[in-house]
C-alpha cells in the first residue's frame, strides 16, 4: 500500500498542475451564488460544478486532482455520468474534504479546534469504494496578539487531530491532505506570521512522525508566510516567497513530496504572483503547487451567473486561472499574461 500512496502523491504533484478546491460546504457555496444572484439548489450546484469539471483543457493540462464535497462526490453529471467518472476522464484525481469543520476550543476564547475523527475510519473506506484517492482536512489557527491566539494548546490539538486524520488516511489506502492553515485575517505582520506558522508546522511534523504516518504518501497544504490583511501591509511577492522558502527549509521534511498552497483570502493575481515568485527562486527539495478555491473560481463564477449560455466564457475563464496558475508552478508567470487574456 505505501508504494500506492506515493505514487497517489506524486502524480498530485505532477508539474505544471495543481489542485482545484471544489470543497466548499454548503453554507459557503450559498454565499459564494448568492454574490451572483443565484439560488443554491442541489442541481445548480452540480450544473456550475459540471462546467469545472467538464473544462477538458484546464482540467487535462493544469489541474492533478480536485477536492470534492460529500454531496458532489455523490452526484451525477446532467447525462447521469458520475462527477467522480467526469474528473477520472480527464486524468484528474477524485479527493474528498472530511473534516467537519472548525468549532469553538472549549475554555480557550478565541481558538478553535477542527471536528470530525469520530466515525472517520467507516467514512473513508466509503469514500474509497466512491472513488476518491485523497483526502483534505484543514485546521483553522487565527491570530489575534491582543487576545493572546492562538494558544499553544490549540496548535497542539490541531496538530494531533490532523495526525490521527492522516493515519487513518492512509490505512484506508487514502493519501492525507494535511492543512494547518494559518489565517491572513488579522492585523499581524509578515513576521509574527512566520512565528505562529513555525510553530503549527515543527509540532505538526513531530505529530505526523507519531503517529507512524509515511511522509511521502502526503502533501502539505500550507498557508504562504504573508502580513495580515488588516495591518495595512502588502508584503511584496519577492518577500512572500523569501521567508516562506526560508520557512519551509526549517520545518518541512525533504520526504514530503510536494506543498500545494492554499490562496487564503488572497486576490486572484496575488496568490498567482506569489507561488510563480517560490519557484521563480529556484529548485526546491519539494514540488511547489497551488490547491486554490477561491483563486481559480472567482472568476468563472462571475461569468457564469447561473445562466446556460454562459457555460463557455465561464470555462475560457477557470481556464485561464488554472494556466496562469500552471504558469506559476514553473516560475514562468508574468503580469503581462493576465492583460493578454
Amino acid at each position: 500500500m505505501s508504494e500506492r500512496l506515493e505514487e497517489i502523491a506524486a502524480a498530485m504533484v505532477a508539474e505544471g498542475k495543481g489542485i482545484l478546491a471544489a470543497d466548499e460546504s454548503s453554507g459557503t457555496i450559498k454565499k459564494r451564488f448568492d454574490a451572483i444572484n443565484v439560488e443554491s439548489t442541489a442541481e445548480n450546484r452540480r450544473d456550475y460544478r459540471e462546467l469545472l469539471f467538464r473544462s477538458t483543457e484546464a482540467m487535462s493540462n493544469c489541474i492533478s486532482g480536485v477536492i470534492l464535497y460529500d454531496e458532489t462526490i455523490r452526484q451525477n453529471a446532467a447525462d447521469g455520468t458520475p462527477l467522480v467518472e467526469v474528473i477520472k476522464a480527464t486524468g484528474a484525481i477524485p479527493g474528498i474534504k472530511v473534516d467537519a469543520g472548525a468549532k469553538p476550543l472549549a475554555l480557550y476564547p478565541g481558538d478553535t479546534i477542527t471536528e470530525g475523527l469520530d466515525g472517520l475510519r467507516d467514512r473513508l473506506a466509503e469514500y474509497h469504494r466512491l472513488g476518491a484517492r485523497f483526502a483534505k482536512w484543514r485546521a483553522v489557527i487565527d491570530i489575534d496578539i491582543a487576545a493572546r491566539v492562538p494558544s499553544a494548546v490549540a496548535i497542539a490539538s490541531n496538530c494531533h487531530a490532523l495526525a490521527r486524520y492522516a493515519a487513518l488516511c492512509q490505512e484506508a489506502g487514502i493519501v492525507p491532505i494535511v492543512e494547518p492553515e494559518v489565517l491572513m485575517d488579522g492585523g499581524h505582520d509578515i513576521d509574527t506570521c512566520y512565528e505562529v506558522t513555525k510553530a503549527a508546522l515543527t509540532k505538526l511534523y513531530a505529530e505526523l512522525f507519531g503517529a507512524r504516518v509515511l511522509l511521502e504518501g502526503t502533501i502539505l497544504k500550507p498557508n504562504m508566510v504573508i502580513a495580515g490583511k488588516k495591518s495595512g501591509r502588502q508584503s511584496s511577492p519577492e518577500e512572500v516567497a523569501e521567508k516562506t522558502l526560508k520557512l519551509f527549509r526549517e520545518t518541512v521534511p525533504v520526504a514530503v513530496p510536494g506543498i500545494a498552497f492554499l490562496s487564503g483570502g488572497q486576490s486572484d493575481e496575488e496568490a498567482t504572483a506569489n507561488l510563480n515568485a517560490m519557484n521563480a527562486a529556484g529548485q526546491q527539495p519539494w514540488r511547489l503547487t497551488f490547491s486554490y478555491g477561491r483563486a481559480l473560481q472567482a472568476a468563472p463564477q462571475k461569468a457564469w451567473a447561473g445562466m446556460a449560455e454562459n457555460v463557455a466564457a465561464a470555462q475560457a475563464a477557470f481556464s485561464h486561472r488554472a494556466r496562469m496558475n500552471s504558469l506559476a508552478t514553473l516560475g514562468q508567470w508574468r503580469p503581462d499574461l493576465e492583460q493578454a487574456a
